[in-house]
């Protein structure tokens, strides 16, 4: 039984990545999905290979730091495909700096994307989601429950992303939305400058973070996985 065939998906960041990843498993599941970029261009480009259906795919442009740039967003995904089921916040940065180096910019920035346009993605979200009885997905880090060295920016924006979630999970389950965030390691993605290689068969693969976002969608509504930590199940070859 597919419980989520038809259903309308919202996806910020999802020209590359994560979020290109989810959006691909969520079409072939048959929903219906929106991608967002902050270049109007990489997310036409990013949808016109992931479907060249327009009644399938939605690409915008938004800035999720921009309040009214994802109200917009939302509203456009609605006046185009007439309802939202699935709300995935994934957009995000990553600045690696000791904090003797770290400057304001780049703190700001961090905080900005990774938490700031989490909430207003979310805020977004809220109403459209109350009335399908909906779901929001943040993709947050193993980066949120480990600190580590030169990550002071965005250990602070994913453990409060994560805390975020969780109070959020709380807020709106008695609305019938249910929240999740996922917690991935490393992910064979562009992020941080990187372009995936070979190298990179060891590490989770986007399209590995696109099916449990389909699990999770298609879990009995009984249950809710509130926060799942992913991980490569093997460690790099030394």
């Amino acid at each position: 039984m597919n419980m989520i065939d038809g259903k309308v998906a919202y996806i910020t960041g999802g020209t590359k990545g994560i979020g290109y990843g989810i959006a691909k498993a969520l079409l072939e599941k048959g929903m219906k999905v929106a991608i967002t970029g902050r270049s109007l261009t990489a997310a036409v480009k990013a949808a016109e290979s992931l479907s060249t259906d327009p009644s399938k795919i939605l690409a915008l442009e938004s800035d999720v730091s921009s309040m009214a740039s994802e109200k917009k967003a939302v509203d456009a995904t609605i006046a185009h495909f007439g309802r939202l089921d699935v709300v995935v916040a994934n957009a995000g940065v990553g600045h690696f700096a000791s904090i003797e180096e770290l400057s304001e910019e780049l703190w700001k920035e961090t905080i900005d994307t990774n938490l700031t346009g989490v909430f207003n993605t979310v805020k977004a979200g809220i109403d459209p989601l109350k009335q399908t009885k909906g779901y929001i997905i943040t993709i947050a880090s193993l980066a949120g429950t480990n600190f580590f060295e030169n990550a002071s920016a965005y250990n602070a924006s994913k453990f409060g992303l994560v805390g975020f979630t969780q109070a959020v999970m709380l807020d709106l389950r008695k609305h019938g939305i249910k929240v999740t965030t996922i917690m991935p390691g490393s992910v064979a993605t562009y992020f941080n400058n990187h372009t995936p290689n070979d190298a990179d068969a060891w590490k989770i693969q986007p399209e590995d973070i696109g099916e449990l976002v389909v699990d999770i969608l298609q879990m009995n509504p009984r249950t809710l996985p509130s926060k799942i930590e992913v991980r490569p199940s093997m460690p790099p070859a030394k």
